[in-house]
């Protein structure tokens, strides 16, 4: 890592209560401190968070999980988005130089537009208004849903940094021999990512056309394959996987046409119910069928007891040095076309 002499301001590392292991790994990457915090949460629901160590004048980055997996699952996503606020506002009264919200997974982010609805609201960006609005001046997230949610901060307070694991993901699938022969998206809308795993594994593409049923949540009516997958090893690239209907739709479309073993590689494993039931009968029917199916999340969300055919990428390494080149003003492009420490 860098001299301290040539940073930005003293480099410190900060957790809201959901995301602790996370920003603890990252703190010991860059030998750096985890300030001492705590979040109270009161009777009636209300919470407030406490730095209980000094960060005037600091580059303080705050390490949020809006979905957690762990002990305190019963809060949800806006509870803990609240908190981050809480933390991000107590930075700023306390005199930090630059606050930076790490939100790995950023809430709200498919909810970027009105889908041809007139009386629905637009959640990235007024969590986009909340985050600039407590003091953060800059966020770091992976992999956003948009990159058009940039759009909706004001550059002049509060700047999106959005982190491609593409390069470094898909490297880390080729070691293991997941990569498969060709790359495929469940969806057109993700065409452009499964485009970029493909030009780094040097693999074919197809697509999926998904059919939703937008009068019902996490719906998926049919998907329709764009191209041919016969007697191919299928890698399934989105950014997330929610309930898992449309991972199940499109490995069953790819294997009625004809595909061999298929890996689905995710950033957000969000893992609603029924989810993992989903996923692991679509194993069980790979199992007794006589080919292989996998999953592959990041540990943008962390998930306990995984079965066996679930692998997890850690993205703590790459975090790491993003934080590290933000702080001594170093190139964040060039840091994600990097590698992972083996």
């Amino acid at each position: 890592m860098a001299e301290q002499d040539a940073r930005r301001a003293p480099l410190k590392l900060v957790a809201c209560d959901a995301a602790r292991d996370t920003a603890g790994r990252v703190a010991e990457i860059l030998d750096a401190p985890l300030v001492g915090s705590r979040e109270v949460w009161f009777a009636c629901g209300e919470g407030k968070f406490i730095l209980q160590e000094n960060v005037r004048g600091d580059d303080l980055y705050i390490f949020q999980s809006p979905i957690y997996k762990g002990g305190d699952s019963d809060r949800s996503v806006y509870d803990r988005f609240v908190m981050l606020l809480h933390a991000v506002e107590a930075a700023a009264l306390s005199d930090a130089e630059y606050i930076t919200a790490v939100v790995p997974y950023y809430p709200g982010a498919r909810q970027d537009k009105q889908k041809g609805r007139t009386r629905e609201g637009i959640s990235a960006g007024l969590f986009a208004r909340c985050l600039q609005e407590a003091g953060a001046t800059r966020v770091v997230c992976v992999d956003i849903h948009n990159l058009a949610v940039a759009g909706m901060f004001d550059p002049y307070r509060c700047r999106l940094e959005n982190v491609f694991l593409t390069h470094r993901f898909a490297k880390w699938l080729r070691r293991r021999g997941l990569c498969g022969d060709i790359v495929a998206s469940p969806d057109l809308g993700g065409m452009e990512r499964a485009r970029d795993y493909a030009a780094e594994l040097s693999v074919g593409i197809v697509g999926l056309s998904k059919e939703r049923d937008y009068t019902t949540e996490n719906t998926v009516l049919r998907s329709t394959l764009i191209g041919d997958v016969a007697g191919k090893d299928v890698l399934l690239v989105d950014d997330m996987v929610d309930t898992g209907g449309s991972v199940v739709a499109a490995v069953d479309e790819l294997r009625r046409a004809g595909a061999g073993n298929v890996t689905v590689a995710c950033t957000h494993p969000i893992m609603s119910d029924p989810a993992w039931q989903r996923l692991s009968e679509l194993h069980d029917r790979a199992h007794a069928a006589g080919w292989r199916f996998r999953m592959v999340g990041t540990s943008a969300i962390r998930h306990p007891d995984t079965p066996h055919w679930y692998l997890e990428y850690p993205i703590e390494p790459l975090l790491a040095d993003v934080i590290d080149h933000i702080n001594r003003r170093g190139s964040v492009t060039g840091v994600q076309q990097g590698d992972d420490p083996e």
